[in-house]
């Protein structure tokens, strides 16, 4: 269910896989376009961005591509949005251009990082710049993890 930060922030859906999966190099805040159907049904906390991304389409549009969010089970039948449809991202031109550039140039990708109502109420979305991680590099932050944790037991333990 959505859960309440401190900024006012309320989080509806994260993609913890992401810093499992991928390098994460820059961070931004996007607005989303959404229909009405689309903001009640984000309101009840039932959203999934795990396996989306976001790209530039043939317009010049930035679109947020494969992310779920249900039909909202009140409206009727003639209301309903498609819960897999591409939604429109709204950024500046120039955090846009930053973003073409990077993904062009570099070859890295835009994925979500998180959902969620900001304090004025409006639907806002984390986009992050990232590199794909190879299976060893996973392997390497796993052993770094667990090297962590044992360094905090073997320290509380003496200390």
């Amino acid at each position: 269910m959505s859960a309440k930060k401190d900024d006012g922030r309320k989080t509806i859906s994260e993609n913890r896989k992401a810093r499992h999966e991928y390098f994460i190099t820059d961070t931004w805040e996007a607005g989303i376009e959404l229909k009405g159907t689309e903001v009640k049904s984000l309101r009840t906390g039932q959203a999934n961005i795990t396996e989306s991304y976001a790209s530039f389409e043939d317009d010049g549009s930035f679109c947020l591509i494969n992310a779920y969010i249900p039909e909202f089970q009140d409206a009727g039948r003639f209301f309903q949005h498609e819960p897999r449809r591409k939604r429109r991202l709204l950024l500046h031109k120039s955090e846009l251009a930053k973003l073409f550039q990077a993904v062009e140039r570099k070859g890295m990708t835009v994925i979500p990082l998180e959902l969620y109502f900001n304090a004025r109420g409006r639907a806002k979305l984390k986009l992050a710049i990232a590199e794909g991680k190879k299976l060893h590099d996973k392997r390497e932050t796993a052993a770094k993890r667990d090297w962590d944790r044992q360094k905090a037991r073997i320290m509380r333990d003496k200390g």
